[in-house]
């Protein structure tokens, strides 16, 4: 089999495996299951076969006319290099850990034929993505995750988090998507192609006459699909959804996909210096932030939801000082370890029965109700931390050396501002990663108070799957700077000395000033009690035993956090150590510094308000001149049949008036008066 059709396999079984398992969800619900896991990992085998095959070497390319436009044709066409063949690879790997996952999470969701089949889809569209040499085929593949997604973060329908959490994904994605499309069909008229390596050679020979403006269109395509500043409010809010969701949606899908389309099209982007200094300040906004709210965050999820845009941060800052190698590396590396921390955060959110960090530090032994979610999620926040050797380290470094390596003039491709920006940027986050990576796992696992909740243990299928990402989290930084350069341009990942002292100084910086923080406020949590555990504990399962069904305690846990712990940001919890450390600034960071209030306030409230007034026009006016046109025949009709009495007297009478009225006139015209 040759690898262009084992290429094309990869996409193709998991879309069948959706379709089946929507078709047979309900006659024959024994089959979800299977239709669910064995296709996305057969479709990892695959990929793996077609990344050893390419070898790291000249791109596969293949090409059939989809349809005949008149004008720029539309290719159904492959470009695998080594960059689209190993994201691929870690692509079926994290879906095929999420789909063993969640048999053991929704085993008792209803709904569990239907979500089953939208990630089946969901990796699919991703794939498409990582595989198309046809932009406009991309594009297919990019508005499917846009729809999965809606439809996956809103699972729980039931609670309005999730419902709003939805709607707020897909308006917000959506409204980078306009320019994105816009800035695709610029690029095809000035390139003469959707293709792939056409596009690459236009900009290779200057054939692109508006570089810049198509490069920043596609840059708000890419902020909202990859939740960078300022389109990233919708990542928090998406952890409305369930946990397996968020480490599919975080880890290898969706998100990334911004980031690998602009490493697929990095000339483009380094054809503008305007653009690439953009993306840059871009890349230091979205990382700097997002790590002072994550430091701020009470619900675990959100905590790597803030995470995760961060660390997307850091690969758009490689982007912006021209190194794809390093941006994907940390992607690869990101993958594996943040589709850890979610999958080990959904054991956690099962155990302690709430997603508030605030109540999990009121608990004592909670590690020792989930060992497997402990280790292994101690393993993925030191690779978050980007602590030597866990795998977060050498990707980070690259990224830190690439940025080094621009701000002293070493490149002709990107400004040297944007390389300083970006290092410093990167520094500065690095510390505040490792600040909420501590806070997270002290507040997790280190609580004191009540002995933590028995919801049972956890079922062999989430567990297995944490230690299996546990091997690439600790593992793969340090084989692929060795074995893999070919598959990343031939670029050389090893760590550089100065920035590896600098990155890992700062981040045993973060590190341990939160460790004294903690052990200074410890002392406070007990006198501060928070109330009861959101998902009620206590309440037994429908055998009588410990309940065991993950999903329904986490849909709980979200929709009871609020009602129970109030406003985090404005709730007292001096046991807090993120409090203390960012002192007044907490309360902004908790909020998300307000992003949400402002747009509301400069977008959302003049929208409504224009719409009340349109409302207002159409009923007021609109619908006055369209009743009054009906009323006035309606009014002279009725004038019309008051005269219509049926009496033949009458009619008469008014005849002969008639006529005498009609012979006066006649009279008074021929004589002229």
């Amino acid at each position: 089999m040759t690898t262009t059709t084992l290429a094309v396999l990869v996409p193709l079984l998991p879309f069948l495996g959706a379709a089946a398992g929507l078709l047979l969800g309900r006659t024959a619900p024994g089959f979800v299951r299977p239709l669910a896991v064995l296709p996305t990992f057969a479709a990892l085998v695959l990929a793996a076969l077609v990344a050893v095959r390419q070898d790291g070497g000249a791109a596969v390319d293949a090409a059939t006319e989809l349809t005949p436009t008149g004008s720029v044709p539309v290719d159904l066409a492959l470009h695998i290099d080594g960059f689209a063949a190993l994201v691929a690879v870690l692509v079926g790997l994290v879906a095929t850990c999420v789909q063993i996952y969640s048999t053991g999470y929704l085993r008792d969701d209803p709904r569990y034929p239907s979500y089953a089949a939208l990630v089946s889809l969901f990796t699919s569209a991703m794939l498409l993505v990582v595989y198309s040499g046809d932009l406009m085929v991309l594009l297919v593949g990019w508005e499917i995750m846009g729809i999965c997604s809606y439809f996956l973060v809103g699972h729980y329908w039931e609670t309005p988090e999730a419902r709003a959490a939805s709607l707020k994904a897909f308006l917000v994605t959506k409204l980078g998507d306009v320019p994105f499309l816009i800035g695709l069909f610029a690029l095809a008229g000035d390139a003469g192609s959707f293709r792939v390596t056409k596009v690459l050679g236009a900009v290779a020979s200057g054939g692109l006459d508006h570089p810049t403006l198509i490069a920043l269109l596609l840059l708000a395509g890419v902020a909202g699909k990859s939740a960078q500043f300022p389109l990233h409010t919708w990542l928090p809010d998406a952890m409305a959804g369930p946990t397996p969701v968020s480490a599919l949606i975080h880890a290898a899908t969706m998100v990334a996909a911004g980031v690998y389309f602009v490493a697929r099209l990095l000339p483009l982007f380094e054809a503008s210096r305007a653009a690439m200094l953009v993306l840059a300040v871009m890349a230091a906004v979205t990382m700097a932030g997002s790590a002072l709210a994550a430091l701020a965050q009470d619900d675990i999820k959100r905590v790597l939801a803030y995470s995760t845009i961060g660390q997307l941060g850091y690969m758009t800052g490689a982007l912006a000082v021209g190194d794809r190698g390093a941006a994907v590396f940390h992607l690869l590396s990101h993958g594996a370890f943040k589709a850890l921390l979610f999958l080990a955060a959904g054991a956690v959110i099962h155990a302690a029965g709430t997603n508030s960090l605030a109540a999990m530090s009121r608990m004592r032994n909670l590690r020792a109700r989930v060992p497997d979610a402990y280790w292994t999620m101690t393993v993925a926040l030191l690779a978050l931390a980007a602590i030597p050797p866990f795998s977060g380290f050498f990707s980070k470094e690259s990224v830190l050396r690439a940025a080094e390596h621009v701000s002293t003039g070493h490149t002709e491709y990107a400004p040297g501002a944007a390389g300083w920006t970006v290092l410093v940027a990167g520094l500065v986050t690095a510390l505040l990663t490792a600040a909420y990576a501590t806070r997270l796992w002290l507040l997790a696992f280190r609580g004191r108070g009540a002995d933590a909740p028995d919801h049972g243990r956890q079922p062999l299928a989430m567990t297995t799957v944490l230690w299996v990402l546990a091997v690439p989290s600790l593992a793969f930084g340090g084989l692929a700077f060795r074995l893999l350069p070919d598959w990343f341009d031939g670029a050389d990942l090893a760590p550089a000395l100065t920035t590896s002292v600098l990155g890992t100084g700062v981040a045993l910086t973060g590190g341990l000033v939160t460790y004294a923080a903690w052990r200074h406020t410890t002392a406070l949590a007990a006198r501060v009690p928070l109330g009861a555990v959101t998902a009620h504990p206590d309440r037994p399962g429908a055998d009588g035993g410990p309940r065991g069904d993950a999903a329904q305690v986490e849909a709980e846990a979200i929709a009871g956090h609020t009602p129970a712990y109030g406003d985090v940001a404005s709730a007292p919890d001096p046991a807090d150590p993120g409090r203390l450390l960012l002192g007044p600034l907490h309360r902004h960071a908790a909020a998300g510094f307000h992003l949400d209030a402002a747009y509301s306030a400069l977008f959302v409230r003049p929208v409504r308000g224009a719409a009340g007034l349109v409302r207002f026009l159409d009923r007021e006016v609109v619908d006055t001149y369209v009743h009054g046109a009906g009323a006035l025949p309606r009014w002279l009709g009725a004038a019309v049949r008051r005269a219509q009495t049926g009496n033949v007297q009458t009619y008469v009478s008014v005849l002969l008036a008639g006529t005498v009225v009609l012979a006066v006139a006649a009279v008074l015209v021929a004589t002229g008066a």
